[in-house]
């Protein structure tokens, strides 16, 4: 069994990008069968002091992918 890749999607409720970039991830996640954990920038200060400005982000481990 091959291992699972694992996204992270930082995002917030109030942003239309970050619900833009989550269902185009859903679809892409199902065809390749990649893991996405979503999580909430403004839950977190340590994120929120990375990522505030730039969420949507798109993380793979430590390493940014993607934003905005």
């Amino acid at each position: 069994m091959r291992p699972v890749t694992k996204l992270t999607l930082v995002s917030r409720r109030y942003c239309h990008l970050c619900t833009e970039m989550a269902a185009a991830l859903e679809t892409l996640a199902a065809d390749f069968g990649v893991g996405v954990e979503v999580v909430d920038v403004d839950a977190d200060p340590a994120l929120e002091s990375l990522y505030d400005e730039l969420v949507p982000v798109l993380l793979h481990g430590d390493q940014e992918l993607c934003h905005y």
